[in-house]
């Protein structure tokens, strides 16, 4: 066997996002561009503020020798200092270098965290939909992830919290905004699942980590404002990156940003470190570091985002669909007008509209839509989902 039995049952399961944009792929070449309104991938269309564009000129004609060398594998000192410093505007939390590792973006970020604290058998908790790659980050490590259904409205329920932990469990990922279904956590919920892991640390002896992927944070509607998890549960980690509010995706920058008061920090900051390195990411790329100095404030033009996602709620509603508003990032998770989330996955694909079965994102009978695409594409596809759904 060429391959490893592993990658072989990975490969066979792997993200339903992908398998999709490539049937897009497929079809625009069998019926043209025009013809196929493609909601299937969530890839940030804006392009990066000029801002950015003229800090990484910048940096890329700096004269100064060294700057696209090897560094620390946390990352440029300075950055990690910029950076720390707009985490803590948004924690309420005073931070400084370090508290912050740069990353390959959130997903080589996140998998820095879990290679620093999973033992092999620690439960990792994830809320249903959820993003489908998280399976994947938490088995790369020898976890177990744990699969807790949120509510109707896609919120997590702090009662369902407390059943699911164990003493495997190390760590709850949460992700809001939320990617599949938009939904913003309140305030009030984060504090409820603070008590949880506080309660359930304090029982099983052993601290519970709460991962918070940030990486849709200033991607937010209508004023909506979101909570400060480091203010809420002390162990809490922080991951993200530049991928969608400053149109970086293919760029691979993020960061991990650890909570000042969690538990054996310097000990957690090596760990992360060590992992950087381990996991063959070495560092975040350096000409990116140097390039964000300049636009932390910075962020992609909304207009696009806020169009595409009325139109599209529009469309759905004369269709009949019932789904849940999204307060942030750039998803809707629509209940299927039939309970075979696939089929109507192909239905709309024979009508030229490509969507993700909510199957890939652990909730059956629905699909989501990503609408960082074109205005005209969000405007065709509305039109044929208030008609199919009628």
């Amino acid at each position: 066997m060429s391959i490893s039995q592993k990658m072989r049952e990975q490969m066979q399961r792997s993200s339903w996002i992908r398998r999709m944009f490539e049937d897009a792929e497929r079809i625009k070449k069998e019926r043209g561009a025009d013809a196929v309104f493609d909601l299937s991938l969530g890839n940030p269309i804006e392009e990066p503020p000029s801002r950015f564009l003229e800090s990484m000129r910048s940096a890329a004609h700096d004269p100064a020798s060294g700057t696209h060398r090897y560094m620390n594998n946390a990352g440029f000192p300075t950055t990690r200092a910029a950076v720390a410093q707009m985490v803590s505007k948004e924690q309420g939390v005073q931070l400084n270098e370090n508290h912050v590792i740069m990353s390959c973006g959130a997903a080589g970020a996140l998998n820095a965290v879990l290679k620093a604290i999973l033992d092999p058998g620690d439960e990792v908790i994830i809320f249903a939909p959820f993003f489908v790659e998280y399976i994947f980050y938490i088995d790369n490590h020898n976890g177990v992830a744990r699969i807790v259904e949120s509510d109707g409205a896609f919120q997590p329920d702090p009662g369902r919290l407390a059943e699911a932990i164990t003493d495997r469990t190390k760590a709850v990922i949460i992700n809001t905004p939320n990617n599949p279904t938009g939904v913003v956590y309140s305030g009030a919920l984060m504090r409820e699942m603070a008590a949880v892991l506080k309660e359930a640390s304090r029982r099983h002896g052993r601290e519970i980590y709460l991962l918070s992927d940030d990486v849709y944070r200033h991607i937010v509607y209508d004023d909506t404002s979101l909570p400060a998890v480091f203010t809420e549960y002390p162990n809490s980690i922080i991951v993200s990156s530049f991928s969608k509010d400053l149109g970086l995706a293919g760029e691979r920058i993020g960061y991990i940003a650890l909570s000042p008061a969690v538990g054996e920090l310097e000990a957690l900051f090596s760990a992360c470190v060590t992992a950087t390195r381990v996991l063959g990411f070495v560092n975040a790329p350096a000409l990116m570091q140097r390039s964000i100095l300049a636009c932390l404030d910075a962020r992609v033009d909304m207009d696009l985002y806020r169009h595409n996602r009325q139109v599209l709620c529009d469309g759905l509603a004369r269709g009949g669909f019932r789904f849940v508003e999204p307060m942030g990032a750039f998803y809707i998770f629509p209940q299927c007008p039939e309970p075979d989330d696939v089929a109507c996955c192909a239905v709309l694909r024979d009508k030229g509209v490509i969507v993700v079965p909510g199957s890939g994102f652990g909730r059956p009978g629905h699909i989501r839509l990503a609408y960082s695409v074109e205005r005209q594409t969000a405007v065709k596809a509305a039109a044929v989902l208030a008609e199919y759904g009628r």
